[in-house]
């Protein structure tokens, strides 16, 4: 199976219950993010949602933006994004379907490109930040949230395979100085806009992709598994839930 074919199983039999999940529904980062694109001197800017999902973000934006595109590899995704678009009347987004390594946009094109916990999904995240520098007008902005991956090889070992193990579309969470070396190589004056701890509740966690008990049983063995310095790190409770680590990185198209 191909991993394209990997997060459409992953996610499209799953849309319903990540428009519903409060993680993604929630959260200060949605405000932040709308606050950093919005406020821009650009209010009437064209944004592109990279890996939308169920569209949380989109519908955070589209009341300050003229226009947003929410993009997804998934189509069920999608048709859960025009349902809820639909039913808020914001009638400025507009869903299209394709893969974030091959844009099917014009260049300089969007005055701004947005992505929220969807990058540790892509295959190729330089080409993908490449990507977004193409079709970002000059000046306009790139910004990413996402769950960082672990401070130190021994933290990041234990994260990256509970992440797999829970969904094999995942392909890896990036450092704080991966992110910024990535997008310095595609072209982006960059910086960490801000950091913070994102606490996982695990039953809902494995439930909203319906993780087979196989492999919940293996996380269950890898974090009793795990040392000391693993568990504290990750805030690991009794019940398996736990706490990651997740960034929000900035870029600009200065060139």
């Amino acid at each position: 199976m191909k991993h394209t074919e990997t997060i459409g199983r992953s996610f499209g039999i799953n849309a319903d219950a990540y428009l519903k999940s409060s993680v993604h529904a929630q959260g200060n980062d949605l405000e932040e993010i709308r606050r950093i694109v919005c406020t821009r001197p650009d209010r009437g800017s064209k944004v592109l949602d990279l890996g939308c999902g169920a569209g949380h973000l989109t519908y955070t934006i589209a009341p300050y933006a003229k226009s947003v595109t929410a993009y997804d590899l998934s189509r069920e995704m999608l048709e859960v994004v025009a349902a809820e678009a639909a039913q808020r009347r914001l009638i400025n987004i507009e869903t299209v379907q394709g893969s974030v390594h091959e844009l099917p946009f014009e260049d300089a094109s969007y005055d701004a490109v947005v992505s929220r916990y969807s990058a540790h999904h892509w295959r190729a995240l330089s080409v993908a930040l490449k990507e977004a520098h193409r079709i970002l007008k000059l000046g306009g902005m790139l910004c990413c949230i996402d769950v960082a991956g672990g401070s130190e090889p021994l933290f990041d070992t234990y994260l990256q395979t509970v992440e797999v193990l829970r969904d094999p579309s995942h392909v890896r969470d990036y450092t704080e100085q991966e992110w910024l070396a990535f997008f310095e190589s595609a072209g982006f004056s960059t910086h960490t806009e801000s950091r913070w701890r994102l606490p996982i509740e695990f039953s809902s966690w494995i439930a909203r992709l319906k993780t087979p008990q196989p492999r919940v049983h293996a996380i269950d063995l890898v974090w009793n598994a795990a040392p000391e310095e693993v568990r504290n790190a990750y805030d690991l409770q009794p019940d398996l839930s736990f706490t990651m680590d997740a960034l929000m990185v900035v870029g600009l198209k200065e060139r």
